[in-house]
């Protein structure tokens, strides 16, 4: 049985940082830049996963966690099966949330936008760059989809590891997803659930603004 008194007594404080809206880069994407370095070199595991948020046609929102491969001025960029659920969802409703939690550094950041396949020869370049095995894994996975075991898809693997070899090509169906993003928000965890969160919005003049939100 679960202990609710136990869960719920589950709490730390946060006094490693603080974040202030004078401070902060005046770009977003160079803050962020600067914060997932900050997080690579904390030797933080994996400090590119980020959580993807999506809505589907019945209007219930998923999450799942990936990892961003690329990012610049230009937007920010996850590889996929876009067969997947979360490519079908993006297909129809192309706005997302990708979302980083770095506990050890008590920060998140949430970062809202447009979604659009990445160019082609993106794809190509990071697929190419996979370990061979993830290749064929690629090939070999209709994700989301029902399976009827997991023989089922080792089998598909040894079937693709025959087609192809050491030759792997880059499937149709996989590929790039670039968030083009509209909103970034910042957050540093501070004493007594007082923190500091930091939002940047378009300004209609091509700019960002800067504000500050409650706790």
């Amino acid at each position: 049985m679960v202990d609710n008194t136990k869960l719920a007594a589950l709490r730390h404080d946060f006094d490693r940082a603080g974040l202030s809206e004078t401070d902060v880069n005046a770009d977003p994407v160079e803050q962020f830049r600067l914060w997932l370095d900050a997080a690579i070199n904390s030797d933080i595991k994996d400090a590119n996963a980020m959580t993807v948020s999506t809505v589907g046609d019945d209007g219930r929102p998923s999450a799942r966690v990936v990892l961003l491969k690329y990012f610049d001025a230009a937007g920010f960029t996850f590889f996929t099966n876009y067969g997947s659920k979360k490519g079908r969802e993006l297909e129809h409703h192309p706005f997302a949330d990708f979302h980083f939690f770095w506990p050890d550094l008590e920060r998140q950041v949430s970062i809202s936008g447009r979604v659009a396949k990445a160019p082609r020869e993106l794809s190509e370049e990071y697929f190419l760059s996979r370990p061979i095995e993830s290749r064929i894994g690629a090939w070999a996975s209709e994700q989301s989809s029902e399976i009827a075991s997991r023989k089922a898809l080792e089998e598909r693997v040894e079937f693709y590891k025959e087609k192809f070899g050491d030759d792997v090509p880059l499937p149709d169906f996989w590929g790039g997803l670039t968030m083009t993003p509209d909103r970034f928000e910042f957050w540093q965890g501070r004493k007594s659930r007082l923190h500091d969160r930091i939002v940047y919005s378009p300004d209609g003049n091509g700019n960002w603004q800067i504000a500050r939100l409650a706790p």
